[in-house]
């Protein structure tokens, strides 16, 4: 994308916040869909313009390179929370429960760091249990900066506890696929069984039961 492209995108993005007259928290999640691994929120105040900010958008849509730099950037430049919830506790509550859980984590974290107004989360969820003012913006990590910049720290502070534990676990290649439930996840957990990382409300299907007995914890 050419220089004047990306600065009206990083305009378009400031401009949907700006629109508010109010400080706001951008907050997105990583990790809803895999079979591993805790899910993990990204809460952010864009306190300031600074030059990686017109490179910012879904992280989704950026290289894994592009997101760890830019993640750098957001953490040196802007006011950030990270929360996470554990595979036990998506277990305990499930996946929507948890994510919300996620989301409130992150935004104490940024409370603790400055005063806000509202919160705009990612998605068609308010976030429950949450009290103070929010929004929630379909597809808002492609029309907020806030939102955008969360998505960044959700997504890069989660494949960075996935490599982490790839290494507790380098028999399930966690690094590659970062708990997804690709062709090859499946085919390694149908031969060696479950680990604690695992979800074990998410295999039911995949291994057909709902008793584990083989749980490897080293």
């Amino acid at each position: 994308m050419c220089k004047d492209k990306l600065e009206n995108k990083k305009n378009e993005l400031m401009e949907f916040d700006e629109k508010y007259n109010k400080i706001v928290v951008g907050v997105d999640e990583a990790g809803r869909g895999p079979l591993a691994g805790p899910v993990v929120a990204g809460a952010v105040i864009v306190i300031q313009d600074f030059p990686e900010l017109q490179e910012i958008n879904d992280s989704k849509k950026l290289t894994e390179k592009k997101r760890e730099r830019l993640f750098e950037a957001i953490e040196k430049n802007c006011i950030v929370g990270i929360g996470i919830a554990s595979e036990k506790e998506i277990d305990e509550m499930n996946i929507l429960n948890a994510t919300f859980l996620a989301m409130r984590r992150a935004i104490n974290q940024v409370a603790e760091k400055s005063a806000f107004d509202i919160v705009l989360v990612d998605g068609n969820h308010l976030i429950r249990e949450y009290e103070g003012e929010q929004e929630c913006i379909v597809k808002g990590d492609s029309k907020s900066l806030a939102i955008a910049t969360a998505s960044i720290v959700a997504k890069v502070t989660r494949d960075r506890i996935l490599c982490e534990i790839a290494k507790e676990f380098p028999e399930y290649e966690f690094e590659k696929h970062k708990g997804y439930g690709t062709k090859k996840h499946r085919e390694i957990l149908l031969e060696k069984g479950v680990c604690r990382y695992h979800r074990k409300t998410f295999l039911k299907k995949i291994l057909k039961t709902n008793f584990f007995p083989i749980l490897r914890s080293e």
